[in-house]
């Protein structure tokens, strides 16, 4: 088991990105959140897997449609037992 955090910087707000994030960590399996920041970037955090949330950081990378994701940060996170799911939080 392993989780990280991803800054997601670029076109990612008000593109479904993070409803688009929702949809790949259902896919991979993972469990976190997504969050839209103030300086309008978005941010994931994901455990699960290591197969699992590599995928989930390659969907991340990619983005919807009408995104443009110019970098994703993938920063080390200790895994815990907060998330049961994964979930968008406002």
């Amino acid at each position: 088991m392993i989780a990280r955090k991803f800054l997601i910087s670029g076109l990612v707000q008000g593109v479904g990105y993070r409803y688009f994030a929702q949809r790949s960590a259902a896919k991979h399996q993972v469990k976190g959140f997504v969050r839209n920041l103030e300086d309008g970037r978005v941010e994931a955090f994901a455990q699960g897997p290591y197969k699992a949330v590599e995928g989930f950081k390659l969907d991340l990378a990619t983005g919807p449609v009408y995104s443009r994701v110019a970098e994703v940060e993938e920063l080390v996170e200790e895994p815990n037992d907060i998330f049961s799911t994964f979930r968008i939080e406002r």
